[in-house]
């Protein structure tokens, strides 16, 4: 229920601070059921989400949602339910929500890092933002060597696209790997995230390369293709810098958070439930 009224309230307080901005959708009374409505009511149930980019359906759903939701207020107002008591505990406690919900907001907002402090990290931290070498790679697992040897046989000879396309062609054909469908397909990955015989095979090789002899893992007997590789790389600080400066602010604010959050109870009379208890 609680949830419920905060989120009436806010589609309430929100839909008219910007009902001059927005399309009128539909007109109940009086009225107006907006664009902007319908974009916090579609933000509230299915986050991420957008109104405009919804099937026709979807949106004359939305739209009949809202119209009931101004039809209810109204008979609710009728009914008297602003006399309520339930109503009323209700509403004093989602405003104090609100009311501490935007001042933490605004805490967040008002901490500063400055460049000099993110720099600071980025110099400090150099492995945190060194990238290792990638492969991307595909692969035909096979359950025996002899048919691992029997792929590789089809692919012996072929060079560049020619030698791709077979790999892509025998791996629906033949893997037994999850990525078969997908032509063997294993996208780029770092050293360390594959089993290690398949992990030692691979960064052995060199781009539009098929591995010499099948390789051996719990899973089986892979036929190896790199298709592309990255060579290990550093982000720059300006690449760095956002992350770095959002990464800083969260840690600082929390800090902050925290010792205000002891300075307040130190100074306050603090009567905890189970300690009352104990003491009897």
């Amino acid at each position: 229920m609680t949830k419920l009224m905060s989120t009436v309230a806010t589609i309430l307080v929100m839909g008219a601070t910007t009902l001059a901005a927005a399309d009128t959708l539909a007109t109940v009374d009086g009225t107006p059921v907006t664009t902007e409505d319908a974009n916090i009511y579609v933000a509230q149930t299915q986050p991420g989400a957008n109104y405009e980019a919804l099937t026709p359906d979807q949106k004359k759903m939305i739209v009949d949602r809202l119209i009931e939701r101004v039809l209810f207020i109204k008979q609710a107002k009728k009914e008297g339910i602003e006399k309520d008591a339930d109503y009323q505990r209700l509403l004093a406690r989602d405003k104090e929500e609100l009311m501490v919900r935007t001042w933490i907001t605004q805490q967040f907002d008002n901490t500063v890092i400055s460049d000099s402090e993110a720099k600071k990290y980025y110099d400090e931290h150099p492995n945190e933002f060194k990238v290792p070498a990638q492969v991307h790679a595909r692969h035909i697992l096979l359950k025996d060597e002899k048919s691992a040897n029997d792929v590789l046989a089809q692919l012996k000879g072929l060079k560049g696209e020619a030698l791709q396309k077979r790999f892509v062609e025998l791996a629906k054909a033949k893997s037994t790997g999850p990525t078969g469908p997908k032509g063997g397909d294993l996208g780029f990955f770092a050293p360390g995230q594959m089993v290690k015989p398949f992990n030692d095979a691979v960064f052995a090789m060199k781009k539009g390369e098929i591995s010499a002899k099948p390789v051996k893992t719990q899973f089986g007997y892979h036929v190896i293709y790199v298709e592309d590789t990255k060579a290990p790389k550093t982000v720059s600080y300006a690449e760095a810098k956002g992350r770095i400066i959002g990464m800083l602010k969260q840690k600082t604010f929390s800090a902050k958070m925290a010792k205000l959050a002891e300075s307040l109870k130190s100074k306050s009379k603090i009567e905890r439930e189970e300690a009352a208890k104990a003491d009897k």
